[in-house]
């Protein structure tokens, strides 16, 4: 009798995946297991709509409570699985996992689809009360619980969940701080013209942004936090600190298994890891780059999820699927929205369309002369357009995208983007 799959993570990528093994015709067992005691649900919206009050754990549900019964997939939850093991004379690929309550799972086929952490702050304090992290729900119930009393809340970060909190924090009434390490906020996702947009603007919302600020130490009294200790001798009051400086790959039970990680699970296009009989997707993995196909990179998002684990179940049916859609990320900030599409690292060249000052505008980046990104602020239809030309293959000459009048949708294809593409 067949074990069938067994996928390890109730994370957007795992559940994708499975539901795309039903999607392709798989009739085999499915068991899903995550750790959490409740369905799996969207993360995303834990440092937007459900801090600001507008969104409730039911209304996150990926799928209605009898979705998976119905679709045939065995979810298990509260369940932490902690070995896992490959078979030495079975069919490649089958083994058995073992949780921490001393469950085995058996398997014929395995994904993981485990997630990552919180990167913790390993500094003098770091164990006082009234100090948050985000990952999950429960996460979430805390942070905005403690946001109702606030006075005076620390943001240590800089990136999306970072500056996502700050909005809804300041939205709320108390005194909002964003001590970043870095120079400017978001780095690693934007260029430099947006990060400074981004500063000004949370700036002119009433929330006080530190540049080239690092955390030294955490104060406090009857074991609360009441200061944030910067490097340069600056102390911040606080009664309430969120700590967003990015996440960690899980990668224990991939490193059980002997596969290759570097600063994550290593996959290669059809989401094989180094043992090409197990598969990885999500937030765990390092994969080549979507759009060249040179080095790895790690992509933290719900399309990398989705598009991934799809291609992640059509590897273990034995259909292989390369295909890489343009990666596209989004945060949404109070009223500013911030739409990306493909990965402008490495660029030489850009062009700012609108005016940063009216907070609608884009910023499109090239190398050599060829499209390879947008960030977009409330521009949707910039975005959009963007989007579907990297889908396209196409490019948008960088002499015209300027014109804010002239709508990027028309500019796609056109005859000049066509000699530039030749003469690249």
């Amino acid at each position: 009798m067949s074990e069938g799959t067994l996928i390890v993570g109730g994370s957007q990528a795992g559940v994708q995946l499975a539901v795309s093994l039903r999607q392709l015709g798989d009739t085999s067992p499915i068991v899903l297991v995550g750790e959490e005691t409740r369905p799996p649900y969207q993360r995303p919206p834990l440092s937007k709509e459900f801090l600001a009050g507008r969104a409730d754990l039911e209304s996150l549900a990926f799928r209605a409570p009898g979705f998976y019964a119905d679709s045939g997939i065995d979810l298990v939850c509260g369940e932490r699985v902690t070995g896992v093991s490959l078979s030495a004379s079975g069919p490649a690929g089958s083994g058995v996992a073992t949780t921490a309550s001393g469950r085995e799972l058996p398997f014929d086929r395995l994904a993981l689809t485990v997630g990552a952490d919180a990167r913790r702050l390993p500094v003098p304090g770091a164990h006082l009360g009234g100090i948050c992290y985000l990952r999950d729900h429960d996460d979430a119930v805390d942070l905005r619980a403690r946001l109702a009393t606030a006075t005076n809340v620390i943001v240590v970060g800089g990136g999306f969940i970072g500056l996502e909190v700050a909005s809804a924090a300041r939205a709320a009434g108390p005194s909002v701080t964003v001590v970043e390490a870095a120079d400017r906020l978001m780095a690693r996702a934007v260029g430099p013209v947006v990060s400074e947009f981004y500063r000004r603007a949370h700036r002119r919302r009433g929330i006080d942004v530190r540049l080239s600020a690092g955390v030294t130490g955490f104060e406090g009294e009857r074991g609360q936090v009441t200061a944030v200790e910067l490097s340069d001798g600056t102390r911040l009051p606080a009664d309430l600190v969120l700590v967003g400086i990015g996440v960690l790959p899980r990668t224990e039970l991939a490193e059980q298994l002997g596969l290759a990680c570097d600063q994550g699970i290593v996959v290669d296009a059809h989401a094989r890891t180094s043992d090409p009989a197990v598969v990885a997707a999500g937030d765990c993995t390092v994969q080549p780059h979507p759009m060249t196909g040179q080095g790895r990179v790690r992509l933290e998002s719900v399309q990398n999820a989705v598009a991934q684990a799809q291609v992640a179940a059509s590897t273990l049916v034995g259909r292989p699927n390369g295909a890489t859609p343009v990666p596209w990320f989004w945060s949404y900030q109070g009223d500013l929205r911030l739409q990306i599409a493909g990965l402008s690292a490495g660029h030489d060249d850009q062009v700012v369309r609108g005016d940063p000052d009216d907070e609608s505008f884009s910023v499109l980046y090239y190398r050599r002369n060829r499209l390879l990104a947008i960030d977009a602020v409330n521009r949707p239809a910039d975005y959009m357009a963007v989007r579907k030309a990297l889908g396209r293959g196409a490019t948008i000459t960088p002499d015209r995208a300027g014109d804010p009048a002239v709508p990027l949708k028309d500019l796609i294809g056109d005859p000049a983007a066509t000699a530039q593409q030749a003469e690249a």
